[in-house]
């Protein structure tokens, strides 16, 4: 028996919003906001589409001596470990961006507690986006009972 962390749970940031509250997660998104105010980065990304939107709104505080300013730019991929905070259900995307010009949407936010964040360099999305797709089918396959046809 370990007494080290628990491992963490890699998962496409659409998904997070299905996870329970206090989960340790891994995953990848887009900066698309940062605040130095509250040392907060807001990711997204929309994979897979029916997922709908989800945001993560990640804390960074307790990386803050260490972050450089290039894993907050804007347009970056990063890759997150950290604890899930929080789970907000769909609100209107004019209440969450009153830049944005879709009417109608709804965003759903995921709060993260940091625990490392780095770089995505040399990233490949459709690829990692793929083998995302086949781990997660590879998991519901192991989960079916064994005379059970998944198609």
């Amino acid at each position: 028996m370990s007494n080290g962390p628990l491992p963490s749970k890699r998962c496409l940031l659409s998904t997070l919003c299905q996870k329970q509250i206090g989960s340790k997660v891994r995953f990848l998104g887009c900066i698309t906001g940062y605040s130095t105010h509250s040392a907060q980065l807001t990711l997204k990304h929309r994979y897979p589409k029916e997922n709908g939107d989800v945001e993560a709104l990640v804390d960074v505080k307790l990386l803050l001596e260490t972050l450089g300013s290039e894993q907050t730019d804007t347009g970056q991929w990063v890759h997150v470990i950290g604890y899930l905070t929080f789970v907000n259900p769909a609100i209107p995307v004019a209440a969450v961006d009153s830049r944005n010009p879709s009417r109608g949407k709804t965003a759903t936010r995921v709060g993260v507690q940091a625990l490392m964040l780095w770089i995505a360099r040399d990233l490949d999305l459709g690829v990692y986006e793929k083998s995302m797709l086949a781990d997660a089918s590879q998991n519901t396959m192991s989960l079916a009972p064994k005379n059970l046809v998944v198609r």
